[in-house]
């Protein structure tokens, strides 16, 4: 090989690695230029192992605004970020791009967790600002995971490993979130893995259990039907409270499985009482995106066996409120057949009277959080009654959730509500305990209250 042609094959090598360290869209540096400067900062630091930070930031729900806008105007928001980035990073800093819509930090200067998270709450800030596409504004939140060195890693590889971590468990927390590793949050996410495979098998097994809570009648106190709740006993983890499995089940993606054995367990051990008591199950957000959540719904009720008619579903303004669209069909697909719906913790979401306009609810279910004051705080007591009349005016019932004490089912008749439940009038029990309980006595709940 002549001498021109190496200088002409180095030449090609040296623009193939610059252009391998520089992000041709943003003109920012590439992975490769963090890889190096963190090396040389460790290098550098070596015989006194100084902290320093790297940090991974990821835009929030980009691929739809990409999806819904274009590619070109996806660049466009990625090259403003970029430029912000730039604009803000403290002297000595480095900012860089991953590939997609992911950027990513080396910054000398900050040595423990709070100086991280003061960085990424003013980062979080300076990209939530509007981003112009000249004929319209879009406006983006970004999840950050932050990891030290040398505690979260003395290598490149394993403190990017660490900073990938805090940014998974950000993502996991929900959107604009900071998490700087470590070693608990490691503990923390295994927990949770745990959770989940111990969760899917329970499913599996048919190991989640379903208890039903009464709900009554306020002017005679008989019991008119009851709602059924998730109950789930591991082996290992022992009692493991519905507020924790659900979202898991929601979050992780089977939260269809896991509804989908409850309705059935509960629709079967329903069909034993008398025909005249209802059943209520609670749906969760990501039911209400599914578009196949009213067939799959309608399908265990026909396997089943049991009356679409004395089923009512219990949803929330803020699932109603994820995908409106989506919801509205599967609610009328779900009426359509008989099945009453219900919204769920009136008064603590937002819009709730447009709600109640859009939507052809048949009861209204009164957050507990007002019905706990209702004899201590004037404010709870004229909601409700506001809500009672309202309720009134669109035919709707009026169910009181969390009553505990006779005086406030005394005060909620007064205000004319119609239902109740809580622990007053008894607690979640298994199905054969509430078929025993029915057996013996449905008309009233004195006895009931009293077992």
């Amino acid at each position: 090989m002549s001498s021109s042609e190496m200088q002409r094959l180095q030449a090609s090598q040296n623009e193939l690695q610059a252009m391998s360290y520089s992000d041709p869209l943003t003109g920012l540096g590439s992975r490769y230029r963090m890889r190096d400067r963190v090396r040389i900062l460790a290098a550098e630091r070596a015989s006194d192992p100084a902290p320093f930070t790297i940090g991974i930031a990821n835009l929030d729900a980009f691929k739809p605004i990409n999806d819904l806008f274009g590619a070109t105007a996806g660049d466009e928001i990625l090259c403003q970020v970029a430029h912000r980035l730039k604009a803000c990073i403290p002297d000595g800093a480095v900012v860089t791009r991953h590939g997609g819509d992911e950027f990513a930090f080396v910054l000398p200067l900050v040595f423990e967790r709070v100086g991280a998270e003061k960085f990424g709450q003013m980062i979080r800030e300076v990209l939530s600002a509007p981003y112009d596409l000249g004929d319209r504004n879009v406006r983006l939140s970004a999840s950050f995971g932050f990891a030290i060195y040398p505690f979260a890693g003395g290598e490149f590889e394993d403190l990017l490993k660490s900073a990938e971590t805090a940014l998974y468990r950000s993502k996991r927390r929900g959107r604009g979130q900071i998490t700087v590793y470590s070693q608990e949050i490691v503990r923390e996410m295994r927990r949770a893995t745990q959770l989940e495979q111990a969760l899917r098998n329970a499913i599996i097994s048919d190991a989640i259990d379903v208890h039903f809570q009464p709900i009554v009648s306020l002017a005679n106190n008989h019991v008119v039907g009851f709602e059924a709740l998730a109950r789930w006993q591991d082996p290992d983890l022992g009692f493991v409270s519905p507020a924790v499995f659900v979202p898991l089940a929601e979050d992780r993606g089977f939260i269809d499985a896991l509804s989908d054995t409850l309705l059935r367990k509960a629709t079967e051990a329903a069909l034993s009482w008398p025909r005249e008591l209802f059943l209520s199950v609670n749906l969760s957000s990501a039911q209400l995106m599914d578009p196949g959540t009213s067939s799959s719904i309608l399908a265990i009720l026909g396997r089943v066996g049991f009356d679409p008619h004395r089923l009512e579903l219990e949803i929330t303004e803020t699932a109603v409120m994820t995908s409106a669209d989506t919801a509205h069909r599967i609610i009328d697909d779900l009426k359509a057949a008989g099945v009453r719906i219900s919204l769920d913790d009136f008064g603590t979401g937002q819009s709730s009277l447009g709600r109640l306009r859009d939507f052809l609810f048949d009861k209204v279910k009164i957050d507990r959080a007002f019905v706990s004051r209702i004899n201590s705080d004037r404010a709870s007591a004229h909601i409700i009654k506001a809500i009672v009349a309202l309720c009134e005016g669109l035919d709707l019932t009026v169910v009181a959730e969390g009553i505990e004490d006779a005086a406030e089912a005394a005060k909620l008749r007064a205000l004319g509500c119609t239902m109740g439940q809580g622990y007053f009038y008894g607690k979640p029990a298994d199905a054969a305990a509430t078929l025993r309980f029915l057996n013996e006595t449905h008309a009233s709940f004195a006895d009931y209250a009293t077992a």
